[in-house]
């Protein structure tokens, strides 16, 4: 059967550089940094003070009242940057059969939030007293329901829960569900929001976190002098439609996706493999998934979270599918910005990569200063830069050794 083709029509964003995909892309184009004190709560006491909050976000605003008031910040972040996504596209499910609309949207921990608030509540007035909403509105899932309910997606809806993964995750098997004939359009993508004491604590005691207090230099991807990540928070949402759908209603095209590879290190709870083996294998499978020779590629949005074993292990894995050519390349991390909004990780990227087909621009690793050898590719430092892309690839490397890429192409009419 030939390969049905899968294009990016509609884009959504809630990021801690801006409130819309656009706004977000443009804070990316000038080299803005997210990150910032933590606000969400009083850090003092804590070894970790800095996070990349979302910024200005406003949920009954945007939503109502009682529409905020029953979704946890993780599904409002997701319902807001699905609508825009929707709007982007110019889409209309009434001219579409619902049945053949879906929705992927993952979340890696979903309303932990709520988790908290809510036991908090239950030890002080008793375990019958928590709130009938909790469990309805803190089960990761429930950004996905939400968005189906929302725009009326009656065709498969689900939610990857791959960690760091799980943003890529979702962007691929939805690819992959239309390219194989299951569906015509998907909405898809991640959401997280995880700025929380648990959360914030759970990362500092393992030492995933960077305890940097100067906001410039702690989510400092490939550079030496990195030592861990900035927990960061937003989603991001993609409409993907059948090429000849798209076509038909004469929706603006983004980029087209072409390929997606996931494997499994099967190696450690957190721990990459140290050579990057299982990341390779996903990079490669993605660019065979797309039938894409290696050197075609022009650019990778790098899972790069600023931690000493992800940068070395992301760029040994590099090295070992793209040869020679990883030195011609460009491979930056936009979580240098963004910090490491987890679940919604790979989502976010995913949109940054089909801007950066589009026009033709390269992402930075801002605030990159310190060369480290293991880490010794074009990270583009410091400002992003005009180039001709055609290919780009976006990685996303999460706990439990799940590893994801995706490979989209620059659309030409």
């Amino acid at each position: 059967m030939d390969r049905r083709r899968v294009v990016i029509t509609g884009l959504g964003a809630v990021t801690p550089i801006g409130l819309t995909a656009l706004e977000s892309w443009q804070a990316v184009k000038n080299g803005v940094c997210g990150v910032a004190p933590i606000t969400q709560f009083d850090p003092s006491g804590m070894k970790v003070k800095l996070a990349a909050e979302v910024k200005g976000f406003e949920a009954e605003t945007l939503l109502g009242r009682q529409e905020a008031k029953r979704m946890g910040r993780f599904t409002q972040f997701a319902v807001v940057a699905a609508r825009e996504a929707i709007s982007d596209a110019g889409f209309d499910i009434k001219n579409a059969d619902p049945d053949r609309c879906g929705v992927i949207i993952s979340s890696g921990i979903g309303g932990l939030s709520i988790t908290e608030a809510e036991h908090d509540k239950g030890k002080e007035k008793g375990w019958d007293r928590v709130s009938p909403f909790y469990i309805p509105t803190g089960i990761c899932n429930m950004a996905a329901g939400q968005v189906a309910i929302d725009h009326g997606f009656k065709g498969m809806c689900t939610c990857p829960v791959t960690a760091c993964a799980g943003g890529t995750n979702a962007v691929g098997d939805a690819f992959h569900y239309i390219r194989d004939g299951y569906a015509d359009v998907m909405l898809c993508g991640g959401t997280e929001a995880s700025v929380t004491p648990l959360a914030i604590g759970g990362f500092t005691s393992m030492k995933a976190l960077s305890q940097a207090t100067d906001p410039n230099r702690a989510s400092i991807p490939f550079d030496a002098e990195r030592s861990g990540f900035v927990l960061g928070e937003g989603a991001g949402v993609l409409l993907l439609e059948e090429l000849e759908h798209a076509l038909a209603r004469g929706a603006k095209i983004y980029a087209e996706i072409t390929g997606y590879g996931a494997t499994c290190d099967a190696y450690h709870m957190t721990a990459p493999l140290p050579d990057g083996s299982g990341g390779a294998k996903a990079m490669a499978l993605a660019l065979s998934d797309g039938q894409t020779a290696p050197d075609s590629v022009d650019y990778i949005n790098a899972h790069g979270t600023s931690t000493h074993l992800n940068d070395a292990g992301e760029t040994a894995a590099v090295k070992t599918v793209f040869g020679a050519h990883a030195y011609e390349l460009a491979m930056s991390s936009t979580k240098s910005m963004t910090g490491h909004m987890l679940g919604a990780a790979g989502a976010v990227e995913a949109i940054f990569t089909a801007l950066t087909l589009r026009d033709g621009f390269l992402p930075a690793t801002i605030n990159y200063q310190v060369k480290d050898e293991a880490c010794d590719l074009d990270v583009v430092p410091g400002v992003g830069r005009n180039a001709d892309v055609h290919y780009a690839m976006s990685n996303s490397l999460g706990f439990g050794g799940h590893n994801g890429s995706l490979l989209m192409k620059k659309w030409e009419a």
